[in-house]
């Protein structure tokens, strides 16, 4: 298994969630356990020796691969949800979408100073939400943070919003848009 093989286990979805967006849909390469295997330890080898104590995963599909990993490179989880889906005290920050604004959340007590953080997500696109997810957790105060997707959208240059924020950005592989 490489990454042209999950490249190509992954669907377009056009005009999802609105018309002009062609969506990557990775549930189709997360249904092929080779492919799904592939992306946690690859994942899991680049961050595995960097001392990371958490792994914050993005609502809705970061939450997929978020758990794995941690627990490949023995880290605990910590997730990023939507508006109001937490039960404890949290702390929010609210972001313009290539579709409209959300606002995310994480749990107030949920990282400390003393944390190494992976940021991971699905998909790399415009940089909106990570830039969010990374704003939020540096509200807690913790002593790195790295960002990994498993898919980067070149071309939309999410990147450039993300360099200089985070001590790295990495992605598994790119795709471009229209692909």
């Amino acid at each position: 298994m490489n990454a042209e093989q999950v490249k190509a286990a992954i669907r377009n979805v056009p005009d999802f969630p609105i018309k002009g967006i062609q969506f990557k849909d990775i549930t189709t390469a997360l249904s092929k356990p080779e492919c799904l295997r592939w992306m946690r330890d690859e994942i899991a080898l680049r961050y595995k020796d960097l001392g990371i104590t958490q792994v914050v995963g993005i609502e809705s599909r970061g939450f997929i691969l978020a758990p794995a990993v941690a627990i490949e490179i023995g880290a605990g989880f910590v997730p990023i949800r939507k508006h109001n889906k937490l039960p404890a005290e949290t702390v929010s920050i609210t972001y313009a979408k290539e579709y409209g604004d959300d606002t995310i959340q994480i749990h107030k007590d949920a990282l400390g100073p003393d944390d190494i953080v992976l940021i991971h997500d699905d998909i790399l696109a415009t940089g909106g939400s990570m830039e969010a997810a990374i704003n939020l957790v540096k509200k807690l105060g913790v002593k790195k943070i790295y960002v990994n997707c498993i898919i980067e959208l070149e071309g939309l240059n999410g990147r450039k919003y993300l360099e200089g924020k985070v001590d790295n950005v990495d992605c598994l592989f790119g795709i471009e848009v229209d692909e």
